[in-house]
């Protein structure tokens, strides 16, 4: 009985280090001119915890170009949504270091909404907050808008980011999207997909750079195995016979 609970508590424990949640940031340089990074994204309502089920999509970004104060990549969002699920991803977004001075998009997503510190800068909701550029379907003051690639098709296109000077390395990170119209989700309507992994994709094959941890979910289960095991260690020792 206590080797199989034993077991069972081993097995959850697994279980929790392996659930990813976050990914490492990407970071290049013109040594990566036509390296694509595969951005593999969830959905969730209300906070990070709230993971909604096949909501899903993935966004490749390709590093074509380096000139000074301008990286150019090619990028493609793919809306992987399915089982019965509908929804438009009317925006991705992530952050960038060192701070852009302004970016531009063409294709699926023609506008750009970037940060400039005068209180209008783009946000994510489900407790995301500001994000330092944004790139989106339709025109309007926020990230969170209508139109964008519906489940089960690609948009692709071309984005610039501009900075203040030359920059020979810089890092991504923090991807999000943001979904909206969704349906066959019960009270869900929109939603965010937070980064789940990040593969680069080199020319000729694949090679996984992104570090899954521990999703805040499973952290509790992962201590309650931890506990639970030294618990039965102590069981054990304390139901051992003694003798004279």
């Amino acid at each position: 009985m206590m080797k199989k609970l034993a077991t069972a508590l081993a097995t959850i424990a697994t279980l929790a280090i392996a659930a990813p949640a976050h990914a490492d940031p990407i970071t290049l340089d013109s040594g990566n001119i036509g390296d694509t990074f595969q951005i593999d994204l969830n959905g969730f309502s209300g906070n990070s915890s709230g993971v909604v089920d096949n909501l899903t999509s993935t966004l490749l970004l390709t590093l074509d170009e380096v000139t000074g104060d301008r990286y150019t990549f090619s990028y493609e969002v793919q809306n992987t949504t399915g089982n019965g699920l509908t929804s438009n991803i009317s925006s991705f977004a992530f952050n960038v270091d060192p701070d852009i001075s302004g970016a531009s998009v063409t294709g699926a997503y023609s506008f750009a909404f970037v940060a400039d510190g005068r209180g209008s800068d783009p946000r994510y909701p489900n407790q995301v907050g500001n994000v330092d550029v944004c790139f989106k379907a339709r025109n309007s003051g926020s990230c969170s808008n209508g139109g964008g690639v519906s489940e089960g098709s690609t948009g692709a296109g071309m984005l610039n980011l501009f900075f203040d000077q030359d920059e020979t390395e810089i890092t991504l990170s923090d991807f999000f999207v943001r979904y909206q119209g969704i349906t066959g989700a019960g009270h869900v309507t929109s939603a965010t997909g937070g980064q789940t992994l990040t593969s680069d994709m080199p020319p000729g094959g694949t090679t996984t750079t992104g570090t899954p941890v521990p999703a805040p979910g499973m952290l509790g289960l992962l201590a309650l195995a931890l506990a639970s095991l030294g618990f039965v260690r102590r069981w054990r020792q304390l139901a051992k016979p003694a003798y004279a």
